[in-house]
């Protein structure tokens, strides 16, 4: 079964889970891992999912945008380089499937497996 999901939400808001304040201490890199959890799902970019993704945030929202993503540009790509977003998938997120599988698109892991291994045309 899909769970339909408001892309106007946050991730707080979606996870009912508003993070404590920030340390003092407080990477740059949390501060924007708390920034983007913040920030409407539709509105995210790609490279905030692969950002978000790899800090493992948000999984069971943001792997089927991913997945979304990638059905229409397999080599869809962040601030990293050409495909950033499927090898964070595949490092990040692809083995996190089963715990996160639920209310997700029934084929999301074939279409993850697939393209996280292309197939070749002789």
């Amino acid at each position: 079964m899909t769970r339909l999901v408001n892309r106007d939400r946050s991730l707080e808001e979606l996870e009912r889970d508003r993070w404590s304040a920030p340390s003092d201490g407080e990477t740059r890199l949390m501060a924007t891992v708390r920034e983007l959890r913040r920030k409407p799902i539709g509105g995210l970019t790609v490279e905030d999912m692969r950002l978000l993704i790899r800090q493992d945030v948000g999984l069971a929202y943001l792997l089927p945008l991913a997945v979304e993503v990638l059905r229409i540009d397999p080599l869809a790509e962040g601030d990293m380089y050409e495909g950033d977003l499927l090898a964070h998938q595949e490092w990040g997120g692809l083995e996190r499937v089963p715990r996160t599988q639920a209310g997700c698109p029934p084929d999301r892991g074939r279409v993850g497996r697939r393209a996280a291994r292309p197939e070749t045309r002789g």
